[in-house]
């Protein structure tokens, strides 16, 4: 039990040495109070030196870690011989053998190692320096603690953590939030669940309105981990006492009240010694009425014992919490060290190792993204592989689906085209001529969905690219880069050839069109979808002009194609293609055409009978029919023929193109719906086959040659012990986070073997 002290005091330089803080929450007991409450005069009985900074205002501006360890006489005599070897002259901190005994004890500070201070008037002088220091000249606080050893046989095992006293009014140069940073400072302290609470308040004034009680039941409202001082009981007033508070009756602590009384101000300006302030401290509970029938539980040498006891049971009950603490610090620091790799950087043999495995996980990663067996796989969004087969199954195909067959092809088009591949004489069958020559711009259609997908696959490689690899990898930033680099470069050579392969599979498609293709309508097909559509046209006007005109001829008709009949007969015929309709003539362009019927077709004429007034677009009337005489009936010489004429031909020049293509028969209007049903069969079979065959041809010559060649490439590109020292250059945050987390596995380490040396 006797090392249990000493141990909670080597695992505090422990942490403090090399990291600073008290990670492990080790037990300790903590002193708050108020200003001017006697915190200082308490501690400076206990250990019975007078060391600790006075003054008005906030004094302690910085928490004070103060270790008291017990010497025995042949330790301390032992210690004395060994320091006269390593004596010192550095600013008193050290004197010779002759005035160290007779001070009988020396204290050292952690951040000062090997310097001892036998004048404790020193180690005050080195407190506030340090304050001044940290702290800074303005009278505020800082968190940083210094820590104080002191080595004296008359002092027990203890160790206290002395905090600034809480005060409400800034005064001089403290800051104006003075009281929340110290508040703030205490809290951090005593809300830890293996610190005990020492709330040193003054007897002279109501115990209800002591800070360090108030600050102490906030963390420990059923006060099992706080001890109460009381203080300056010889300045209560004259026939009062404290025996109410001591007994636990005004405010019950289960570890109870103990009762001090310290130097006064008057005391210490006189400079009277502490040995005779404990002397006058023992006198007054002795002789007291009221006190001396608890005088064995009354003054300083009482408190720093039950102190001492108090701690090291508080050790021994917390011990195994913190060995558990420690074995868990130990699994979650060696598994961060191992995310930085089992070999280390500076054994250059295993660079070579460490070079290889990041590029084998590399490309694995990279792999297993596209084939959708990565360990990180989102849950927000789609990514990966994913993200390729929605490219494929979704955007491509929906895109290509929208496209309209005769899209930019209006009827004025494919009639020019029937027109101009005839030449000069009407054809018997349908032009194949015209056919081919449509659907070709058609068929190219396909060409920019089909160039926009392998963009969208390649981005999706590159991305892919981008997060592959693992946490490692961002340990060496210039090897990641090398990596990403590599691989964007096969990506792009894969690139290439893949869009010129689909780029060849659209020319190939408008090299043959294969009229023969099982799947293709054919003009059979199309003949007979056009006049289904027909029939059913008709079908409907028939029932409207029924629906209208109650007296039907009911005659039958003999003629099974008298539907088609009617409709090539009907001035207002409306002709439906698959996508829009053809143009609907009114009387006027029929007027206007009889002239050219007359010249180029003369039955065509007669079917419409005389043309009626009207004046072309160069001005001239045409008034009167012409009439085509025979050469029995022609009277007037053959060199006037042209004047019998009410305009010139010449002048009708500008008219022919634009009348020709407006004025169209029946077999026409059926040509051009044949056309356009052929189209849109070719269009649609040759889209099928797009839509099968372009994301074949990206996996196969790029997402599955990228896969195959990546760790070859990376190989081949980045393992070169002249690359090694550039590649393997630690990022210096993540250097520093590798080495911090060494340090600390190294702190655990010790610690644990300390506290198993012991428990």
């Amino acid at each position: 039990m006797e090392k249990l002290i000493p141990l909670v005091n080597q695992l505090q330089d422990l942490v403090f040495n090399t990291i600073g803080s008290d990670f492990l929450d080790l037990p300790s007991i903590v002193v708050v109070g108020s200003q001017s409450c006697g915190k200082s005069s308490v501690l400076e009985n206990i250990v019975g030196k007078d060391f600790l900074p006075r003054g008005t205002g906030i004094v302690t501006r910085r928490p004070l870690i103060l270790q008291l360890i017990n010497l025995k006489e042949e330790e301390y005599g032992a210690d004395n011989e060994d320091s006269q070897q390593d004596s010192s002259n550095t600013d008193g901190a050290t004197t010779s053998l002759e005035n160290r005994s007779d001070q009988e004890g020396y204290a050292e500070f952690l951040h000062l190692p090997n310097v001892r201070f036998t004048d404790f008037g020193k180690v005050r002088a080195e407190i506030e320096n340090e304050t001044m220091r940290v702290a800074g000249a303005n009278k505020g606080i800082n968190k940083l603690p210094i820590n104080l050893k002191v080595y004296s046989k008359h002092v027990l095992n203890l160790t206290l953590i002395d905090l600034p006293g809480l005060t409400k009014i800034p005064v001089g140069d403290q800051p104006t939030d003075i009281e929340s940073q110290t508040r703030s400072l205490i809290m951090e302290y005593i809300s830890k669940p293996n610190s005990i609470i020492l709330a040193v308040s003054p007897a002279n004034f109501d115990i209800v309105n002591s800070e360090g009680l108030k600050l102490a039941r906030l963390v420990d409202p059923k006060g099992k981990r706080t001890i109460g001082v009381l203080t300056k009981l010889d300045l209560m007033d004259q026939g009062t006492n404290a025996m109410d508070i001591l007994s636990g009756r005004v405010y019950p602590l289960k570890l109870g009240f103990i009762p001090t009384v310290n130097r006064s101000q008057s005391d210490i300006i006189s400079h009277k010694s502490l040995r005779d302030a404990l002397s006058s401290e023992n006198a007054f509970f002795a002789n007291h009425p009221a006190y001396r029938a608890i005088v064995n539980r009354c003054g300083t040498f009482y408190l720093a014992k039950t102190l001492s006891n108090l701690l090291v049971a508080h050790i021994r009950d917390r011990l195994p919490d913190i060995k558990a603490r420690l074995s868990t610090l130990i699994s979650q620091t060696q598994s961060q060290l191992e995310n930085y790799g089992i070999f280390k950087i500076s054994d250059k043999s295993q660079r070579g190792i460490i070079l290889l495995q990041a590029m084998n996980r590399f490309a694995n990663s990279f792999i297993a993204s596209i084939d959708g067996n990565s360990s990180n796989i989102p849950t927000k969004e789609l990514s990966g592989g994913a993200r390729l087969y929605s490219i494929f199954n979704n955007v491509f195909s929906t895109t290509l689906n929208s496209i309209d067959p005769l899209q930019n092809l209006s009827i004025m088009d494919i009639r020019t085209a029937i027109l101009n591949s005839t030449g000069s004489r009407a054809t018997l069958f349908l032009s194949e001529m015209a056919f081919d020559i449509l659907v070709k711009p058609q068929l190219a259609l396909l060409a920019p969905p089909c160039h926009e997908c392998v963009e969208l696959v390649y981005e999706e490689l590159m991305k892919i690219c981008h997060y592959s690899g693992d946490a490692d990898m961002s340990r060496f930033p210039k090897l990641q880069t090398a990596l990403i680099e590599t691989v964007s470069d096969l990506l792009r050579e894969n690139l290439s050839p893949t869009f010129s392969f689909v780029e060849s599979l659209i020319s190939i498609q408008m090299a043959y069109i294969n009229t023969n293709h099982p799947d293709f309508l054919g003009v059979q097909g199309a003949m007979s979808n056009v006049l289904a559509r027909k029939n059913q046209h008709l079908t409907t006007r028939r029932h409207s002009t029924s629906y209208s005109n109650p007296v039907v001829d009911n005659t039958k008709n003999d003629n099974p194609d008298s539907s088609i009949t009617d409709i090539a007969s009907s001035d207002d015929v409306t002709s439906v293609t698959p996508n829009r309709k053809l143009q609907n003539f009114g009387s006027d362009n029929l007027e206007r055409k009889t002239f050219l019927s007359y010249v180029f077709g003369a039955n065509n004429s007669l079917k419409r009978g005389p043309m009626h007034s009207k004046t072309l677009s160069n001005g001239l009337p045409l008034n009167e029919p012409v009439h085509m005489l025979s050469d029995q009936t022609n009277t007037q010489p053959q060199s006037n023929f042209a004047d019998s004429f009410p305009v010139k031909m010449t002048d009708l020049s500008n008219e022919v193109e634009s009348m020709a293509l407006e004025e169209m028969t029946e077999r026409e209007e059926l040509e051009v719906e044949l056309i356009q049903e052929l189209i849109t069969s070719y269009f649609i079979l040759t889209r099928k086959i797009i839509v099968d065959q372009v994301p074949k041809v990206i996996m196969h010559l790029l997402v599955n040659a990228s896969k195959d060649a990546v760790q070859n490439r990376l190989v081949s590109s980045l393992y070169r012990e002249e690359l090694f020292d550039s590649l393997l250059i630690e990022d210096e945050n993540i250097k520093s986070e590798r080495e911090k987390n060494e340090r600390l596995l190294s702190v655990y380490m010790q610690a644990n073997k300390m506290i198993s040396n012991v428990f």
